[in-house]
């Protein structure tokens, strides 16, 4: 069985990094007015935060594996690699249809060239054409894999169409389980990423942003079916990015569950306790990429899954 984390985790550092106009329509989590605040430092704000949280990930036993963002094009999103991009053990690499015109262009053939030095590649499934038709797929944000049983969660929003997971499903024989959600204002959720994580043992979700009381039952049994152990969040908690989180391993097998220091305080001392007894818990200061980017730490990792050469 394959495993659901990984010790190698590809980030890219931001060199343009701000709010983003084209994206703020459907992302809830973009705060204008903070990020109206911090417009003439949000660059050199969000690349602290970047390299506070790469260095101490390294230091931790993490390989994580940073490539430099460039200055043109325009891509104030780039800091979120795991929209466009996934790998996965069976050397497959899948390249994803995003929604924002300047979000595309984050793709870059270069990194999946220089990966192929140390990593296998045996395929790589190309989605983007659903652009053209207007049809949505934004990688791990819009869908949660359990790696270990091929099965992707995914929440249907304007940026993940069911299309495009049903593509994605017969190219990697993953299974698909879609419902609907929505936040406190009733505005779709935009990424599935932001209500759930999915673990080996666990799985940190938000249940009642799952509007459809069938649905959230249906999504609470299939995970229970996966031998996960259910821990429900709240609305408030998922607002406050406590279900953008990512089980990552380290060099000597040490599980850590990452997340953002706002994320983390807003856990009650229950749900802190109980996600001890699975993973140690790591958290960052990340306000400024939140903010602006309405994204948080797992947003930030691409995991590498792909087999070392």
């Amino acid at each position: 069985m394959q495993s659901q984390a990984t010790s190698r985790i590809l980030m890219i550092r931001p060199v343009n990094f701000g709010f983003n106009t084209e994206t703020a329509e459907s992302n809830a989590f973009q705060n204008s007015q903070l990020a109206a605040q911090t417009k003439d430092t949000a660059q050199e704000t969000a690349q602290r935060e970047f390299d506070e949280m790469a260095r101490q990930l390294r230091a931790m036993g993490v390989d994580v594996i940073v490539y430099d963002d460039t200055t043109e094009p325009y891509t104030p999103d780039s800091i979120f690699p795991n929209n466009w991009i996934s790998f996965h053990a069976s050397g497959t690499v899948v390249l994803y249809p995003m929604q924002a015109e300047n979000r595309r262009l984050e793709r870059r053939q270069d990194i999946i060239d220089d990966l192929r030095k140390n990593y296998h590649v045996a395929k790589v499934v190309d989605l983007t054409h659903f652009e053209r038709q207007g049809k949505f797929l934004e990688g791990t944000g819009s869908m949660i894999l359990d790696r270990m049983n091929h099965v992707a969660f995914a929440s249907l929003s304007p940026r993940t169409h069911p299309d495009v997971l049903a593509e994605f499903s017969r190219q990697t024989n993953y299974r698909i389980v879609s419902f609907n959600s929505a936040d406190a204002n009733g505005q779709a959720i935009y990424h599935t990423n932001v209500l759930m994580c999915i673990a080996d043992t666990f799985a940190v979700v938000c249940l009642s942003a799952i509007t459809d009381p069938d649905e959230r039952l249906m999504v609470r049994q299939e995970l229970e079916k996966l031998n996960k152990r259910v821990i429900d969040i709240s609305l408030e908690q998922m607002a406050n990015f406590a279900g953008n989180m990512l089980m990552v391993t380290t060099s000597r097998g040490q599980k850590l569950l990452v997340m953002s220091t706002r994320a983390f305080e807003s856990l009650t001392p229950k749900q802190i306790d109980l996600l001890d007894d699975y993973t140690t818990l790591v958290h960052f200061d990340l306000s400024t990429i939140e903010n602006n980017g309405g994204g948080s730490a797992r947003c930030m990792m691409a995991e590498v899954h792909l087999p070392r050469k």
